[in-house]
């Protein structure tokens, strides 16, 4: 039971270790003479793995204890935000990038935590193992497209205080407009990729879609990966950038956090976990 506390108490240790690194940082440098990060932040990929580590067995603990993975609403949550502090946990080499930390580290202490206050939840329905990996692919590509929002929020941020002259001491810790896009559409491609193998293996592996209540978070599901894509074909064909693919990005995920979540929450409180 003290995994998830602890999760959270070393998530704000890697937080704070990344605010540390931003302090002190000239206001009115600019994107070609900032200053590289001080060596403090050699810190926070180890607060931060730490913090992973204790977040994945907090679930695998569970997992044990209930014979099956937990992965009903609190549960998905915290286990999209453990999926997004990985793929942070990825970008340590990087740069700037990293300056993500500071809002899914947070995020992921809170997910955890709550999920730790609403209890586990043993899943009254065997699930065969094709349904279990469309339900982990699914899980996956929530978290790598999250993580894409956060980047679409950075670039939004950066844009504004490059249009405003508005040089915060966080807003110089963000990566220059470049670094964003590259990584964004990274992001995007991979949560795609993701998305698109989420829908063929649900369309393969779960039966009778409007029996099982499941209508609306398909539509749902289609209609944000109908938008990523869109964003894509824009990117490729007419170089969509700036606040344009950071405003699509955000109204995609927007479709996709409803489908995921919103959908499960109401559902769950209509018919019961199962």
């Amino acid at each position: 039971m003290i995994l998830p506390f602890l999760a959270f108490v070393w998530y704000w240790l890697a937080t704070f270790a990344l605010v540390m690194s931003l302090h002190g940082r000239p206001a009115q440098a600019t994107d070609a003479t900032l200053p590289p990060l001080p060596r403090t932040t050699r810190w926070w990929p180890w607060f931060a793995g730490l913090a992973v580590f204790l977040h994945a067995a907090a679930h695998a603990w569970v997992a044990r204890l209930l014979g099956a993975p937990d992965m009903h609403f609190f549960a998905a949550i915290s286990l999209v935000t453990l999926g997004m502090a990985g793929m942070t946990l990825a970008l340590k080499r990087q740069g700037r990038m990293t300056s993500a930390g500071l809002v899914v580290f947070p995020l992921a202490s809170l997910a955890v935590l709550a999920y730790q206050k609403a209890g586990h939840t043993p899943t009254t329905t065997p699930q065969s193992w094709p349904l279990q990996l469309h339900a982990w692919i699914a899980l996956l590509s929530a978290a790598a497209l999250a993580l894409a929002a956060v980047f679409a929020l950075m670039l939004w941020l950066q844009e504004r205080a490059l249009r405003t002259r508005q040089r915060s001491h966080l807003l110089l810790g963000l990566p220059p407009l470049v670094t964003i896009e590259t990584m964004l559409f990274r992001t995007i491609k991979l949560g795609f990729a993701l998305l698109t193998l989420t829908l063929v293996t649900g369309l393969l592996f779960v039966s009778d879609l409007f029996a099982q209540h499941l209508a609306h978070k398909t539509i749902l599901s289609i209609v944000s990966w109908l938008i990523f894509g869109g964003l894509l074909l824009g990117r490729w064909k007419y170089g969509w950038r700036g606040v344009r693919a950071a405003k699509w990005t955000l109204v995609a995920f927007a479709f996709l956090a409803l489908a995921f979540f919103g959908v499960t929450y109401i559902l769950e409180q209509r018919y019961g976990p199962n």
